[in-house]
Protein backbone atom coordinates (compact mmCIF):
# COMPACT_ATOMS: atom_id res chain seq x y z
CA UNK A 1 0.00 0.00 0.00
CA UNK A 2 1.34 3.61 -1.51
CA UNK A 3 2.19 5.70 1.43
CA UNK A 4 0.28 9.02 1.40
CA UNK A 5 2.36 12.37 0.33
CA UNK A 6 3.19 14.19 3.24
CA UNK A 7 1.55 17.55 3.82
CA UNK A 8 3.98 20.41 4.91
CA UNK A 9 3.82 21.88 8.34
CA UNK A 10 1.10 24.14 8.85
CA UNK A 11 2.31 27.73 8.00
CA UNK A 12 5.54 26.62 6.32
CA UNK A 13 5.88 27.52 2.59
CA UNK A 14 6.74 24.30 0.62
CA UNK A 15 9.87 24.02 -0.74
CA UNK A 16 8.42 23.35 -4.28
CA UNK A 17 6.13 26.06 -4.61
CA UNK A 18 6.23 28.62 -7.15
CA UNK A 19 5.78 32.57 -6.73
CA UNK A 20 2.27 33.47 -7.77
CA UNK A 21 1.97 34.95 -11.35
CA UNK A 22 -0.56 37.20 -13.17
CA UNK A 23 -2.71 36.64 -16.14
CA UNK A 24 0.87 37.33 -18.65
CA UNK A 25 2.42 34.85 -16.37
CA UNK A 26 4.46 37.73 -14.70
CA UNK A 27 5.53 37.67 -10.75
CA UNK A 28 2.70 39.30 -9.21
CA UNK A 29 4.15 41.85 -7.51
CA UNK A 30 1.31 42.79 -5.57
CA UNK A 31 1.81 40.11 -2.90
CA UNK A 32 4.66 41.50 -2.06
CA UNK A 33 4.62 43.07 1.46
CA UNK A 34 4.27 46.83 0.98
CA UNK A 35 3.79 47.36 -2.79
CA UNK A 36 0.06 48.69 -2.29
CA UNK A 37 1.85 51.70 -0.25
CA UNK A 38 4.51 51.65 -2.97
CA UNK A 39 1.90 52.11 -6.05
CA UNK A 40 -0.65 54.28 -4.32
CA UNK A 41 2.45 56.77 -3.80
CA UNK A 42 3.60 56.27 -7.20
CA UNK A 43 -0.05 57.40 -8.57
CA UNK A 44 -0.33 60.32 -6.65
CA UNK A 45 3.31 61.14 -7.72
CA UNK A 46 5.41 61.22 -4.37
CA UNK A 47 8.41 59.64 -3.41
CA UNK A 48 7.95 56.85 -2.18
CA UNK A 49 9.84 56.72 2.00
CA UNK A 50 10.18 53.10 3.37
CA UNK A 51 8.70 53.52 6.90
CA UNK A 52 11.73 52.26 8.62
CA UNK A 53 13.54 55.45 7.11
CA UNK A 54 10.78 57.89 6.85
CA UNK A 55 11.56 60.93 8.61
CA UNK A 56 15.62 60.32 8.44
CA UNK A 57 15.65 63.09 5.17
CA UNK A 58 14.43 65.89 7.92
CA UNK A 59 17.31 65.99 10.21
CA UNK A 60 19.88 68.36 9.69
CA UNK A 61 22.76 66.60 7.99
CA UNK A 62 25.90 66.25 9.86
CA UNK A 63 28.71 68.94 8.82
CA UNK A 64 31.95 68.02 7.19
CA UNK A 65 35.34 68.90 8.99
CA UNK A 66 37.04 71.47 6.41
CA UNK A 67 40.31 70.05 6.05
CA UNK A 68 41.83 73.41 6.09
CA UNK A 69 40.96 74.48 9.16
CA UNK A 70 43.01 74.37 12.14
CA UNK A 71 41.84 72.07 15.48
CA UNK A 72 41.33 73.96 18.50
CA UNK A 73 44.53 73.46 20.57
CA UNK A 74 44.19 72.09 23.88
CA UNK A 75 45.77 74.32 26.99
CA UNK A 76 46.83 73.61 30.65
CA UNK A 77 47.22 77.52 31.98
CA UNK A 78 48.91 77.08 35.03
CA UNK A 79 50.19 80.73 35.04
CA UNK A 80 49.00 83.08 33.16
CA UNK A 81 50.03 87.16 31.90
CA UNK A 82 52.97 88.32 31.08
CA UNK A 83 54.54 89.39 34.32
CA UNK A 84 53.75 86.09 35.95
CA UNK A 85 54.89 83.87 32.99
CA UNK A 86 58.57 85.66 31.99
CA UNK A 87 59.28 85.51 35.78
CA UNK A 88 58.33 82.29 35.95
CA UNK A 89 60.40 81.51 32.15
CA UNK A 90 63.78 82.99 33.62
CA UNK A 91 63.18 80.71 37.00
CA UNK A 92 65.83 77.96 37.01
CA UNK A 93 63.60 76.11 39.94
CA UNK A 94 60.14 75.99 37.61
CA UNK A 95 59.94 72.35 35.48
CA UNK A 96 58.32 74.06 32.24
CA UNK A 97 55.90 71.95 30.24
CA UNK A 98 54.76 74.31 27.63
CA UNK A 99 54.33 78.16 26.83
CA UNK A 100 51.21 79.21 24.69
CA UNK A 101 51.61 82.24 23.26
CA UNK A 102 49.80 84.57 20.56
CA UNK A 103 51.55 86.25 17.65
CA UNK A 104 50.78 89.53 19.18
CA UNK A 105 52.37 88.48 22.64
CA UNK A 106 55.34 87.40 21.15
CA UNK A 107 56.49 90.55 19.81
CA UNK A 108 56.77 91.71 23.39
CA UNK A 109 58.07 88.12 25.12
CA UNK A 110 60.46 87.37 22.34
CA UNK A 111 63.80 89.22 24.08
CA UNK A 112 63.15 86.54 27.12
CA UNK A 113 62.81 83.78 25.23
CA UNK A 114 66.45 83.20 26.12
CA UNK A 115 67.60 82.09 29.45
CA UNK A 116 69.65 79.63 31.49
CA UNK A 117 67.41 77.36 32.24
CA UNK A 118 66.20 74.52 29.83
CA UNK A 119 63.04 75.63 28.09
CA UNK A 120 60.40 74.06 24.94
CA UNK A 121 59.68 75.83 22.12
CA UNK A 122 56.59 78.23 22.18
CA UNK A 123 53.70 77.11 20.81
CA UNK A 124 52.14 80.10 18.58
CA UNK A 125 47.87 79.36 19.48
CA UNK A 126 45.00 81.81 19.44
CA UNK A 127 43.34 84.08 21.44
CA UNK A 128 40.26 82.11 21.47
CA UNK A 129 42.67 78.64 22.69
CA UNK A 130 43.67 80.65 25.89
CA UNK A 131 40.42 81.94 26.29
CA UNK A 132 38.83 78.37 26.15
CA UNK A 133 41.48 77.49 29.18
CA UNK A 134 41.01 79.95 31.47
CA UNK A 135 37.62 81.30 33.50
CA UNK A 136 35.28 83.67 31.33
CA UNK A 137 36.95 87.23 31.43
CA UNK A 138 40.28 86.23 32.19
CA UNK A 139 42.94 89.42 31.24
CA UNK A 140 45.86 86.84 30.27
CA UNK A 141 47.78 89.06 27.45
CA UNK A 142 47.90 86.37 25.04
CA UNK A 143 50.81 84.15 26.76
CA UNK A 144 49.82 81.22 29.90
CA UNK A 145 52.76 78.76 31.03
CA UNK A 146 51.87 74.67 31.35
CA UNK A 147 54.56 74.35 34.71
CA UNK A 148 55.57 72.37 38.14
CA UNK A 149 54.60 74.14 41.12
CA UNK A 150 57.79 75.50 42.80
CA UNK A 151 59.15 72.99 46.40
CA UNK A 152 57.53 73.65 49.30
CA UNK A 153 58.89 75.45 51.96
CA UNK A 154 58.81 75.72 55.46
CA UNK A 155 59.42 78.34 58.33
CA UNK A 156 62.83 76.96 59.08
CA UNK A 157 64.00 77.41 55.15
CA UNK A 158 63.24 80.74 55.44
CA UNK A 159 65.09 81.47 58.42
CA UNK A 160 68.28 79.40 57.02
CA UNK A 161 68.01 81.62 54.32
CA UNK A 162 67.76 84.90 56.35
CA UNK A 163 70.53 83.83 58.83
CA UNK A 164 73.34 85.81 57.19
CA UNK A 165 71.92 88.64 57.00
CA UNK A 166 72.42 91.74 59.49
CA UNK A 167 68.73 92.06 59.32
CA UNK A 168 65.40 90.52 57.93
CA UNK A 169 61.69 90.79 57.66
CA UNK A 170 59.49 88.23 57.76
CA UNK A 171 55.68 88.39 56.82
CA UNK A 172 53.04 86.19 58.37
CA UNK A 173 49.27 85.79 57.13
CA UNK A 174 46.92 84.81 59.30
CA UNK A 175 43.23 83.44 57.57
CA UNK A 176 43.87 86.03 54.82
CA UNK A 177 42.70 83.67 51.71
CA UNK A 178 41.66 85.82 49.01
CA UNK A 179 44.25 85.33 46.10
CA UNK A 180 44.47 88.74 44.87
CA UNK A 181 44.80 90.29 48.39
CA UNK A 182 47.54 87.24 48.68
CA UNK A 183 49.23 88.10 45.31
CA UNK A 184 49.00 92.54 46.03
CA UNK A 185 51.48 91.01 49.33
CA UNK A 186 53.79 88.97 47.70
CA UNK A 187 54.41 91.65 45.45
CA UNK A 188 54.65 94.40 48.31
CA UNK A 189 56.87 92.00 50.50
CA UNK A 190 59.26 91.69 47.59
CA UNK A 191 59.38 94.68 46.77
CA UNK A 192 60.47 95.98 49.83
CA UNK A 193 62.42 93.37 50.43
CA UNK A 194 61.59 90.60 53.33
CA UNK A 195 62.79 87.32 53.00
CA UNK A 196 59.22 85.43 52.97
CA UNK A 197 56.14 84.75 53.61
CA UNK A 198 54.55 82.62 56.28
CA UNK A 199 50.88 81.05 55.81
CA UNK A 200 48.76 78.80 56.83
CA UNK A 201 48.82 75.52 55.21
CA UNK A 202 44.51 74.97 55.38
CA UNK A 203 42.62 77.31 53.01
CA UNK A 204 44.85 78.59 51.42
CA UNK A 205 45.07 79.19 47.50
CA UNK A 206 47.57 77.54 45.96
CA UNK A 207 50.16 79.96 43.92
CA UNK A 208 48.98 79.84 40.69
CA UNK A 209 46.61 81.43 38.25
CA UNK A 210 44.87 85.04 39.36
CA UNK A 211 47.30 84.91 42.75
CA UNK A 212 50.75 84.19 40.36
CA UNK A 213 49.40 87.50 38.07
CA UNK A 214 48.57 89.85 40.88
CA UNK A 215 51.59 89.46 42.24
CA UNK A 216 53.10 90.04 38.76
CA UNK A 217 56.11 87.74 39.42
CA UNK A 218 56.36 87.73 42.70
CA UNK A 219 55.97 84.21 43.14
CA UNK A 220 59.54 83.14 41.90
CA UNK A 221 61.31 85.47 44.01
CA UNK A 222 60.05 85.50 47.35
CA UNK A 223 59.81 82.25 49.43
CA UNK A 224 56.47 81.06 50.86
CA UNK A 225 56.56 78.85 53.18
CA UNK A 226 53.25 76.68 54.87
CA UNK A 227 52.55 76.01 58.17
CA UNK A 228 49.78 73.90 59.86
CA UNK A 229 50.18 75.60 63.14
CA UNK A 230 50.78 79.07 63.02
CA UNK A 231 51.52 79.43 66.64
CA UNK A 232 54.52 77.14 66.77
CA UNK A 233 56.15 79.14 63.67
CA UNK A 234 55.98 82.23 65.63
CA UNK A 235 57.68 80.09 68.80
CA UNK A 236 60.19 79.06 66.13
CA UNK A 237 61.07 82.93 64.43
CA UNK A 238 61.71 83.64 68.57
CA UNK A 239 63.97 80.93 69.26
CA UNK A 240 66.12 82.91 66.39
CA UNK A 241 65.61 85.99 67.89
CA UNK A 242 62.82 87.56 65.81
CA UNK A 243 60.32 89.93 67.02
CA UNK A 244 56.77 89.59 66.56
CA UNK A 245 54.71 93.18 65.43
CA UNK A 246 51.07 92.03 64.84
CA UNK A 247 48.87 94.92 63.31
CA UNK A 248 45.88 95.45 65.46
CA UNK A 249 43.63 98.58 64.66
CA UNK A 250 42.54 98.82 68.18
CA UNK A 251 46.09 99.04 69.34
CA UNK A 252 47.48 102.51 70.89
CA UNK A 253 50.52 102.19 69.63
CA UNK A 254 51.81 102.98 66.23
CA UNK A 255 54.98 101.80 63.81
CA UNK A 256 56.56 105.27 64.83
CA UNK A 257 56.20 104.01 68.90
CA UNK A 258 58.31 100.68 68.34
CA UNK A 259 61.99 100.50 68.39
CA UNK A 260 64.88 100.05 66.35
CA UNK A 261 64.69 95.75 65.87
CA UNK A 262 67.03 93.61 63.32
CA UNK A 263 64.68 90.84 63.10
CA UNK A 264 60.95 91.51 62.76
CA UNK A 265 57.91 89.05 61.72
CA UNK A 266 54.78 91.59 60.63
CA UNK A 267 51.31 89.22 61.70
CA UNK A 268 48.40 90.57 59.28
CA UNK A 269 44.76 88.98 59.94
CA UNK A 270 42.07 88.67 57.57
CA UNK A 271 39.82 91.71 57.10
CA UNK A 272 37.47 91.50 59.51
CA UNK A 273 37.73 89.34 62.15
CA UNK A 274 41.64 90.14 62.13
CA UNK A 275 44.36 88.51 64.31
CA UNK A 276 43.45 85.22 66.33
CA UNK A 277 43.46 85.31 69.81
CA UNK A 278 45.73 82.69 70.01
CA UNK A 279 48.83 84.43 67.67
CA UNK A 280 47.95 87.82 69.31
CA UNK A 281 49.08 86.49 72.37
CA UNK A 282 52.26 85.48 70.55
CA UNK A 283 53.03 89.13 69.36
CA UNK A 284 55.63 90.66 71.07
CA UNK A 285 53.72 94.49 70.54
CA UNK A 286 50.67 95.07 68.53
CA UNK A 287 50.44 98.25 66.47
CA UNK A 288 48.09 100.24 64.23
CA UNK A 289 48.30 102.43 61.13
CA UNK A 290 46.35 105.52 62.37
CA UNK A 291 44.00 106.63 59.72
CA UNK A 292 41.67 109.88 59.34
CA UNK A 293 37.86 109.51 58.92
CA UNK A 294 35.62 108.41 57.29
CA UNK A 295 37.93 105.65 56.19
CA UNK A 296 39.07 103.52 59.40
CA UNK A 297 40.95 100.96 57.99
CA UNK A 298 42.79 99.89 55.13
CA UNK A 299 42.37 96.60 52.50
CA UNK A 300 45.23 94.27 54.03
CA UNK A 301 46.69 94.00 50.75
CA UNK A 302 47.10 97.67 51.51
CA UNK A 303 48.09 97.75 55.04
CA UNK A 304 50.65 95.25 54.31
CA UNK A 305 52.59 97.88 51.82
CA UNK A 306 52.35 100.32 54.38
CA UNK A 307 53.55 98.49 57.48
CA UNK A 308 56.44 96.93 54.95
CA UNK A 309 57.39 100.50 54.11
CA UNK A 310 57.25 101.67 58.25
CA UNK A 311 59.19 98.83 58.94
CA UNK A 312 61.94 99.48 56.76
CA UNK A 313 62.68 102.68 57.70
CA UNK A 314 63.11 101.23 61.66
CA UNK A 315 65.53 98.55 60.76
Amino acid sequence: MAKPPKRPFPGKKPQNSSPRRDERGQPDKSSKRGSFRKSEAEHKGKKYIPASVRGRDERPSPRRADPQAQPKQRIKADLFGMHAVREAWGNPARFVHALYITEAAMKEFEPHLKTAAKRPAPIIVTKEDIDRALPPGTVHQGIALSCQALPELSVIDIIIKAETKPKSVIVMLDQVTDPHNIGAILRSACAFGADGVVMQSRHTPDMDGILAKTACGAVDHIPVAYETNLSRALEKLKEHHYTVIGLDEHSPKTFSDLYSYDRVVIVLGAEGPGIRRLIREHCDVLVTLPTKPPIASLNVSNAAAVALYALCNKL
